[in-house]
């Protein structure tokens, strides 16, 4: 049993386990019933993603090394906040008797925030896979 971290829409893994999309917005163009079909998520969560202003920070402009260290910051403080960290607890919990993926759009995991979600869960003594 464990956490995994996934690209939402990509193939499931086998016993993957439900897929909790940690995103700020639905995916465009796919209606709501289609999203398990289709493999962007079975829960949304979009209290772990980046606020609405931190992702457009991220995406203003090139996502230089100094950009990314800065939305690191930004966002581990706003995963500090009451409503994410209970999540984030939550989810460390679990993650010893059940198996689940958390997950993001992005194309590319290393300047992407499930990236830094995976650490914070890491630290909160999650099981990852």
């Amino acid at each position: 049993m464990a956490i995994r971290v996934v690209r939402l829409g990509s193939p499931r893994a086998p016993e993957e386990g439900p897929r909790l999309g940690t995103v700020r917005r639905p995916p465009r163009g796919i209606r709501k019933q289609d999203y398990v079909r289709l493999g962007y998520y079975d829960l949304w969560l979009p209290d772990l993603a980046p606020s609405a202003g931190l992702v457009s920070f991220a995406t203003s402009r090139l996502l230089t090394p100094q950009r990314w260290a800065a939305f690191s910051r930004r966002y581990r403080r706003e995963m500090r906040g009451p409503v994410a960290a209970r999540l984030i607890a939550l989810l460390a919990a679990l993650s010893p008797q059940a198996s689940f993926a958390v997950g993001c759009y992005c194309e590319d995991e290393s300047r992407c925030h499930r990236s830094l979600l995976r650490e914070i869960l890491l630290e909160h003594g999650a099981v990852m896979a």
